[in-house]
């Protein structure tokens, strides 16, 4: 158990920050969230926190980390070291860092951003988001079709880091529908220890 207090910034709705609360409920880490919305991260006292104004950012006693998969790398390395959550053996790590990669690319740039746009009108390209989603989920359906999790036998932060924008993808506008493997790998997820859902939104018309 941490000796110091565990504080997270970010937003319920936020997949990033959702990752990261995945992890430390998994791991039983006692923390405290800050509900941090886009109007607070001008803030001067947040971007002492993260001078690039993102969520989620947590502080570990003195130490204050941003970004979603770099705090997923920290919190396993630091409470649960050698576990499956991130392997030490080098082939089982390179595949946890090839699904980090592609959480923080294909899977940001495909379902997240089509959500973000959707559900926020934030700027964006829906149709380029939809077409990286529409290469992103055929590559994982075949890819999970003959195993449990993305990287290794069990679950991993790769898992978490791609959970929660490819569930809520219907959200975006982009259905799951015909995914099957896909399907049965998020059910694996939601039935791990301590899994909790993160808040939904409207699914688009259509879906």
């Amino acid at each position: 158990m941490p000796v110091s207090e565990i504080v997270l910034y970010g937003t319920e709705l936020s997949g990033h920050c959702h990752r990261v609360v995945l992890l430390l409920r998994m791991l039983g880490l006692p923390y405290r969230f800050v509900a941090t919305p886009i109007e607070l991260r001008g803030t001067a006292e947040f971007r002492r926190l993260n001078p690039l104004r993102q969520i989620p950012v947590l502080q570990d006693g003195d130490l204050t980390l941003a970004d979603s998969n770099a705090i997923l790398v920290y919190l396993a390395k630091r409470y649960a070291s050698g576990s499956h959550w991130l392997p030490q053996d080098p082939l089982a790590a390179a595949e946890v860092q090839r699904w980090l990669s592609i959480a923080a690319g294909e899977v940001r740039h495909g379902p997240c951003a089509a959500r973000m746009v959707m559900q926020w009108n934030f700027p964006g390209d829906i149709e380029r988001a939809k077409r990286i989603a529409a290469v992103l989920l055929p590559f994982m359906n075949e890819h999970l079709s003959n195993r449990s999790f993305l990287a290794t036998e069990h679950a991993t932060i790769a898992d978490l880091a791609c959970y929660s924008y490819v569930a809520h993808a219907p959200e975006g506008g982009i259905a799951l529908g015909g995914y099957d493997a896909v399907l049965a790998w998020l059910g694996r997820i939601e039935a791990l220890p301590q899994f909790t859902p993160m808040a939904g939104l409207p699914i688009p018309a259509g879906t």
